[in-house]
């Protein structure tokens, strides 16, 4: 984990003049100098039934200080306990924050939220010169309550909420783009969804749902050869990671028996001309946390779209195939360099 967070502090290790004085290298973040002080009353794992996602922590947290003029310091594995932030840092005024997520394990799942957030105080708007990064690790069961079943999706247009636009930062995991998207996401939840389909332009293109990137399987004409479809890395959306293990699984494995990988713009109302025309075989999302989820139907506008299931089906063929591949890579069963 530490050798993660050594990549992403690459960017932070830089040489550094000030007023004069002699450049110096400040300090780059070293895993060998870890210190670790152990909570004095360790709890209990909950039941895996009782793990809602994101609900339990574990009994520690690993925090590393860095600031402009020293660098990193030493990284603490410490008790888990709560921050002391000065009431002007910049995370809290001016948001200054950014996160990822990962996990690891079979059986239970250990979700780790890794979290950099500007310490300094100042109430003008400057660049960041103190932080602390941090990683949660929470123990967490299944991310759907009902478990790997299909979703239902409601998509919505950009004139009505926008998630992410040219430009600007949906490509990124950092709080301003979340918050914005509550509101409209309890809405959906109210109507019976899972989940928002993010829409963008007069074209109502695709970007991805609200914790997933979106695939879809199209027929090829009239034959028995199919393909892959997942909007473009256009700066909309998430780079996700398991968005990328569908990719290089399907061109590894896929392709050769004729599969087309595509990512590309594609617009509701190709989806909606698929469906129609029995060509649209399965949608699904990706994502770290639920890994692959089967959807069984998009609302658009008065239309709900049928994405290749069966009353009594919980997923596709493909959809169950990808995840049963990512999790024999992840869990080791398959050996994979």
């Amino acid at each position: 984990m530490l050798t993660i967070m050594i990549k992403l502090s690459k960017g932070m290790a830089k040489r550094r003049v000030s007023h004069g004085a002699r450049p110096h290298l400040t300090a780059e973040l070293d895993a060998s100098k870890l210190r670790v002080t152990k909570a004095l009353h360790p709890s209990k794992l909950p039941l895996a039934e009782e793990l809602a996602f994101g609900s339990h922590t574990t009994d520690h947290i690993l925090q590393v200080r860095w600031t402009a003029d020293e660098g990193w310091f030493a990284p603490q594995i410490v008790p888990y306990q709560k921050l002391a932030l000065d009431p002007a840092a910049a995370v809290l005024l001016y948001g200054f924050e950014y996160f990822e997520g990962m996990k690891a394990k079979p059986g239970y799942s250990l979700y780790l939220r890794l979290v950099i957030i500007a310490t300094n105080s100042n109430l003008g708007v400057t660049a960041p010169t103190a932080a602390l990064l941090y990683c949660v690790a929470c123990p967490v069961g299944l991310y759907f309550s009902a478990g790997f079943k299909a979703i239902n999706l409601e998509a919505t247009a950009s004139a009505v909420a926008t998630r992410a636009w040219p430009g600007g930062a949906g490509n990124y995991k950092i709080g301003g783009n979340y918050a914005s998207c509550i509101a409209p996401e309890k809405a959906a939840k109210a109507r019976g969804f899972q989940q928002l389909l993010w829409l963008f332009g007069d074209d109502d293109r695709i970007t991805e749902a609200g914790t997933m990137n979106l695939f879809v399987v199209l027929q090829i004409g009239d034959e028995e050869r199919f393909k892959l479809v997942t909007p473009p890395l256009d700066g909309m959306i998430l780079p996700g990671v398991t968005r990328d293990c569908v990719l290089s699984l399907v061109r590894e494995r896929l392709a050769p028996a004729g599969w087309i990988v595509s990512e590309r713009d594609i617009c509701m109302t190709e989806v909606v001309h698929a469906a129609v025309a029995g060509k649209l075989i399965e949608a699904f999302g990706t994502g770290t946390a639920a890994i692959v989820s089967p959807i069984r139907t998009i609302k658009y506008r008065d239309r709900l779209v049928h994405c290749g299931l069966s009353r009594h089906q919980n997923a596709s063929a493909i959809t169950a195939l990808m995840k049963g591949w990512i999790e024999a890579r992840q869990y080791a069963v398959e050996e994979h360099c």
